[in-house]
């Protein structure tokens, strides 16, 4: 048999190395994009609140702090969590990681749920996208960042099932660390959009 037909650890027929650094390459490449697509939306934000700065402060009360204050410490908790979990499974610690991807997933779940009763509460009192263009930046924004949070709960699921099965050791992790880089993304998204819609003025 060649050597090149020779199966590389874990299922792969790529040099671990090699694909660690292309996988870390194109997920950049993505977070790129990604933020320049946030970019214009803080950009359109800036203009109008520029333009109608006493609409956007009047209209910003009616927000919940408390629930985006409680929001945002979920996701700093999750984006510690999946930090943890990278580096157990650097150490080999299946289990440990195992653990803290579970934790993550449920803190990306409970922001959802969080966020559920949010926008129920802006729809119960009659708060739509069309409601204002503050309100449409709100839903616009949120809502974006809210489809970036199930992608990456869908991510991690996966990554989470095949840790269970032992297809990530500390020599090969790297569908963890990338699912970990995209969760950062998520995390640090919010922490931009919390200050500009939350706490104006």
């Amino acid at each position: 048999m060649a050597e090149a037909d020779i199966e590389q650890p874990h299922g792969h027929h790529m040099d671990p190395a090699t694909e660690y650094s292309s996988s870390k390459l194109g997920m950049w490449l993505f977070l790129g994009t990604e933020i320049l697509l946030f970019g214009g939306l803080f950009a359109a934000y800036a203009i109008f609140h520029a333009r109608f700065p006493e609409m956007f402060y009047e209209q910003h009360l009616e927000l919940n702090r408390t629930m985006g204050a409680i929001n945002t410490c979920v996701l700093i908790f999750s984006s510690l969590t999946m930090a943890m979990g990278v580096s157990a499974i650097k150490l080999g610690r299946q289990k440990t990681a195992a653990i803290l991807i579970l934790i993550t997933i449920i803190c990306g779940l409970t922001f959802g749920v969080i966020k559920y009763f949010e926008y129920s509460a802006k729809f119960s009192h009659h708060i739509y996208p069309d409601t204002s263009i503050f309100f449409s930046l709100y839903f616009l924004m949120t809502g974006l960042h809210m489809i970036h949070v199930f992608i990456g709960l869908g991510i991690l699921a996966v990554v989470f099932v095949l840790t269970l099965k032992g297809k990530f050791d500390a020599k090969y992790n790297t569908p963890i660390e990338m699912g970990g880089l995209y969760w950062h993304l998520v995390d640090l998204i919010w922490i931009y959009l919390f200050p500009l819609l939350y706490l104006i003025g």
